[in-house]
């Protein structure tokens, strides 16, 4: 599963709903949580219930964000998507716990979001959970749960990290998180580039205009695929000459270099 961009849109919208469908996110997160108001909850569901029969989005990964699990609502909004074949898989705000329970529950993938203080201390246990495919992080109610500074911990590179650690070792995908400015796109494109280099695999985004900026950082550049081309043919000659590394444009090339090659080539094929 490609996950390069992944749009958030409101499940009360229906405009906003109908409108996906001709955008190139390579996920669609329909929002439950924060982008309805606690009185329009079964409305949105209902709306998204209905439109998911009518709309098609092809290929492409289905997700709903339920509300937290501490509340009310989160299992309401599980009894009703559970029943959507289209929906592939669930984003869970505030992930704190194991969260095995709801993909055996459900069948569908899970995609926690670390946004507590707790939620960190337990990124591990949430991480391994079964059925859980990516994470993510809400900044802005991290930032509120450790009583920070919400620009500091924007750029906070500890936080940053430390989702990419756990997920790498999990082998679940890193997703990096929103970017509120919208208005400020070269913003947006930097901090993109910033969370490729950490090892993201994409970004989550709030607007159409943000999708294209990511699908491109997100996807490998014509040098990297050259790049990724020579070392699997120098290293495979290598390997045929009973050597363990070589030698290109002055630099050394071990399975290491030759397994992000081809992680780089598989990733264009996808």
């Amino acid at each position: 599963m490609i996950r390069r961009s992944q749009l958030y849109v409101p499940a009360i919208s229906e405009k906003m709903i109908r409108k996906s469908v001709e955008l190139n996110a390579d996920s669609i997160i329909f929002d439950l949580e924060d982008a309805v108001a606690p009185e329009d909850k079964e409305k949105a569901r209902d709306l998204l219930v209905k439109l998911l029969k009518e709309l098609d989005w092809g290929k492409r990964e289905l997700c709903v964000r339920i509300n937290s699990l501490q509340l009310i609502e989160s299992y309401k909004d599980i009894a009703t998507i559970g029943k959507e074949d289209k929906i592939n898989c669930i984003v869970i705000p505030k992930a704190e716990n194991d969260l095995s329970f709801l993909y055996m529950a459900t069948g569908k993938f899970l995609i926690p979001l670390i946004e507590t203080a707790k939620g960190m201390t337990k990124i591990e246990d949430i991480a391994r959970s079964e059925g859980v495919s990516a994470i993510s992080y809400g900044i802005a109610d991290l930032s509120l749960s450790l009583g920070g500074d919400y620009t500091y911990y924007e750029k906070n590179e500890f936080v940053k990290t430390q989702i990419v650690i756990t997920a790498k070792t999990y082998g679940v995908d890193a997703i990096d998180k929103v970017y509120f400015d919208l208005k400020n796109l070269e913003g947006f494109r930097m901090e993109c580039e910033e969370a490729k280099k950490l090892g993201y695999l994409g970004k989550q985004v709030i607007h159409p205009s943000q999708i294209d900026i990511a699908n491109q950082i997100f996807s490998p550049s014509k040098e990297e695929m050259e790049w990724a081309k020579r070392v699997i043919e120098a290293y495979e000659k290598a390997k045929i000459e009973g050597k363990g590394a070589t030698r290109l444009d002055d630099k050394l090339v071990d399975y290491v270099h030759y397994k992000i090659a081809k992680k780089i080539i598989e990733f264009q094929n996808s």
